[in-house]
């Protein structure tokens, strides 16, 4: 049903105007209101993610992209950024035919979530990090054709050690357990879902020194059904939002106070050389850099706290605390 269009006095007076001065046909106007209003809507690409759940999607894979920036910089041992550029939903065929015809392609099971998911990884993003792991400078000329053995392991081990950063991305909606099960270049020869299928792909930009490329991730509908609530703002602003029970609250409290901390009050410290301390006799004396009248500093777990001078309470050895660290550190330090 379509909706009138309510017109301002200025715009009505402008189209009598052009009516009258031939710029517009009264015919053609009706004419025009009689054809039927349509809109387009192709079935092979049916919609099955609202708006607001891709959005969900899309907050996931961004926690994603930071932890797989750290994990690669570290394993890499160069300069990494990796951030999400869209997430779209598509038939699985177009995604087929939208990455390279070689291509590096991991298949992930993601129990307890049934189907399995699979990331993309562009030719030369994948030859800069092999060629990286190696010890070279990033670039590489390998073919995907090409591929030995132990050039092939390398990649699946790569892959296969960063799906821990895929967990814990997901972790905010459900505990899965990522398992690389299948290492493909020709994507003709996977078939996870129907051609027809929606699929949501999550495209990554990535930049590993000077040279870029993109990951794609494509999850198909049956592995995000069971999730589809959890992927709405109003479930996240829910959890978010929980007021705090009191008794846990309590619960909490009380067991941490019973926690216990190595605490240690340092007399001084002494720098001696190896050969020093391996010629200490008995009766040696070893200066430190402590006068006999200085506040000695309380370490808690290692870390500063505060100043104390020694003394004893019923002939037991004990500190009186003369001042506490403001966030754990002195201001000499």
């Amino acid at each position: 049903m379509l909706q009138s269009e309510i017109l301002s006095q200025n715009e009505i007076d402008s189209l009598l105007s052009a009516i009258s001065s031939g710029e517009m046909d009264a015919e053609e106007l009706k004419k025009e209101e009689k054809k039927q209003k349509v809109s387009v809507y192709d079935f092979k690409r049916a919609l099955r993610f609202s708006k607001d759940q891709i959005r969900g999607i899309s907050r996931i894979h961004e926690n994603f992209a930071r932890l797989l920036t750290t994990f690669f910089s570290g394993k890499l041992r160069t300069y990494v950024n990796i951030t999400v550029a869209s997430v779209d939903q598509v038939p699985y065929e177009e995604f087929i035919r939208s990455i390279p015809k070689t291509t590096i392609l991991n298949v992930y099971s993601v129990e307890p979530l049934e189907g399995r998911l699979l990331m993309e990884v562009n030719p030369n993003i994948a030859y800069t990090m092999m060629d990286r792991t190696l010890g070279g400078q990033g670039t590489s000329d390998i073919q995907l054709e090409n591929l030995t053995e132990i050039e092939t392991l390398i990649m699946t081990q790569l892959f296969e050690q960063s799906v821990v950063n895929l967990k814990e991305a997901w972790e905010t909606m459900i505990d899965i357990e990522p398992v690389l099960e299948d290492f493909e270049t020709n994507p003709q020869f996977l078939q996870m879902v129907s051609p027809n299928e929606t699929v949501v792909v999550v495209s990554f930009n990535t930049q590993i020194g000077d040279v870029s490329g993109m990951i794609n991730i494509c999850i198909p509908h049956i592995i995000l059904e069971p999730i589809i609530p959890k992927l709405s703002v109003h479930y996240w602003m829910e959890t978010g939002t929980k007021e705090r029970n009191p008794e846990t609250y309590n619960q909490l409290q009380t067991h941490l106070r019973q926690v216990k901390v190595d605490a240690k009050a340092l007399l001084g410290k002494a720098d001696i050389t190896l050969q020093e301390l391996l010629h200490l006799k008995q009766d040696d004396v070893v200066i430190l850099n402590q006068s006999i009248g200085d506040p000695l500093e309380m370490v808690v777990n290692d870390e500063p706290k505060m100043l104390v001078q020694p003394g004893k309470v019923n002939n037991n050895v004990a500190v009186q605390v003369l001042e506490i660290f403001e966030g754990g550190i002195t201001d000499d330090e």
